[in-house]
């Protein structure tokens, strides 16, 4: 759960989300790799797209984001929400948690449209043709965040399921170069090789500011638990 807090306020504070900023998203600033906030002189905005990509199907960060992100719907984020789930088929986003979403957004009246990207396993998306690569660029199209989960060995019981899918997602310079330039890259960390070392110089790359962020938001749980007050 503090996971998935944190997750949200790197988001929320890498795109400039909150409603007192009157910003739409922020475009990230080469030089200071931050968000700049553009001011918008209308109400009207865009939709958030958030791509979860990797092992949706073990990842519980993934899974709690996706039930926060509709959560706050109710609060303070109040716009048109798409998750889009990345995967093989075999490591898709489990039902449970589509459906609690659909239920959330059916109740609230809320915006929340899911998409499911698959690709078969490093090999080709049964309906589209599309290798690994080509459905992670096609997921990317108008995103705002990529969230990147490894593929867990320790959650398969054969070795040979592992095998078959590890390493399918890699983002590296070349999927960046077709990802938009506002687009940041999130990763719960620790990494193993779902993300190159050479994107961490991207100032897009909002991994380590989100591990740093996890600083900050922790203090403030037990300062809340605590009874100190924020």
């Amino acid at each position: 759960p503090t996971q998935a807090l944190l997750d949200l306020f790197t988001i929320v504070d890498e795109l400039g989300l909150l409603p007192r900023k009157k910003a739409l998203f922020g475009n990230v600033d080469a030089k200071s790799n931050a968000a700049v906030v553009e001011e918008e002189e209308d109400d009207v905005m865009e939709p958030l797209i958030i791509v979860l990509l990797g092992d949706l199907k073990h990842g519980r960060t993934v899974h709690s984001l996706a039930k926060l992100l509709a959560r706050v719907q109710e609060g303070f984020l109040k716009r048109r929400l798409v998750l889009r789930y990345c995967s093989p088929p075999s490591l898709a986003m489990p039902t449970n948690v589509k459906d609690y979403v659909d239920d959330y957004a059916a109740k609230g009246g809320y915006d929340i449209v899911q998409e499911e990207y698959l690709s078969g396993g490093g090999a080709h998306n049964s309906d589209t043709g599309a290798d690994a690569g080509s459905v992670v660029g096609e997921a990317i199209q108008d995103a705002h965040v990529l969230y990147v989960t490894r593929v867990q060995k320790e959650r398969f019981e054969n070795l040979e399921d592992y095998d078959a899918v590890k390493g399918v997602y890699i983002i590296d310079k070349e999927i960046m170069s077709q990802a938009p330039p506002k687009m940041i890259v999130m990763h719960p960390l620790p990494r193993v090789d779902e993300i190159t070392t050479e994107v961490d110089s991207d100032p897009r790359a909002a991994y380590f500011r989100q591990m740093e962020n996890g600083m900050y938001v922790r203090m403030a749980i037990l300062d809340l638990i605590l009874g100190g007050g924020v």
